[in-house]
């Protein structure tokens, strides 16, 4: 069973290895090894990843008490981050987590969800009634990569 919780301040560090692994072993499907790099690098600010968290305020989904996905939900309908642990992949914690943020925007009158959507997860995203508005080029400390701005309207 998968359980959704709120973050606490000590899930940073899971967060950030979920971010580092899912871009390094999932994304790496999609761009190249000096994109996922500079997009994950080896050394990173801890406290900007921690103060980052402590922004966002993102959902936890855990099995069996193993943190395997993030993921947040901003009050104007922003999806900042949407993360799942690389070794859970197809067990539905994508699925959960989305489900989730329907249904908390739902309940706040958010009509408009939308994120900036890497090429790997677009599908994921259409699945849940996603549509492209545009592809736009982003640039990660020195790498181009492309991603998707995508919105559902509900």
């Amino acid at each position: 069973m998968i359980l959704i919780r709120r973050y606490v301040e000590y899930d940073a560090m899971e967060t950030w290895g979920i971010f580092f692994n899912a871009v390094r072993n999932i994304n790496s499907r999609d761009y190249s090894e000096q994109q996922v790099k500079a997009w994950a690098p080896e050394s990173f600010d801890f406290a900007l990843w921690q103060k980052k968290m402590d922004s966002i305020n993102p959902f936890i989904a855990e099995i069996n008490g193993v943190v395997v996905g993030y993921s947040d939900l901003q009050s104007d309908g922003f999806i900042d981050h949407f993360f799942c642990h690389y070794e859970y992949q197809g067990m539905g914690v994508g699925k959960a987590l989305m489900t989730h943020i329907l249904n908390c925007g739902s309940k706040k009158n958010i009509h408009r969800y939308y994120s900036e959507v890497s090429i790997t997860a677009k599908p994921f995203y259409e699945h849940f009634g996603f549509k492209v508005v545009k592809a736009q080029n982003v640039e990660i400390r020195g790498q181009t990569l492309t991603n998707y701005i995508m919105e559902k309207i509900s």
